[in-house]
């Protein structure tokens, strides 16, 4: 257990981002899933305004530093080729 009180300030830091992180990244997964279900249901304009919410939330996400702004950019750009293809 830590006994120095910048040691306890850290842990207390480190819980409340954990929940955070937990948050946004359960936030972005949501928005990727919706993407995806748009995807089967054949649905390219409702596909493509749920890309648009989930390329903000990842976006959001890569800046908070919960992703690599790379992974990010590659979650983005898969699931743009698969909207897109859905509406070709």
């Amino acid at each position: 257990m830590a006994n120095h009180k910048q040691a306890k300030k850290r842990n207390r830091q480190r819980l409340k981002t954990t929940v955070a992180n937990r948050h946004r990244r359960s936030t972005v997964r949501t928005f990727i899933k919706q993407v995806r279900s748009k995807i089967e249901e054949g649905n390219p304009e409702e596909a493509q305004q749920a890309l648009g919410n989930a390329i903000r939330q990842i976006d959001k996400a890569a800046g908070k530093g919960l992703f690599h702004r790379k992974a990010a950019s590659r979650k983005i750009s898969r699931l743009a080729v698969a909207v897109n293809k859905l509406s070709q």
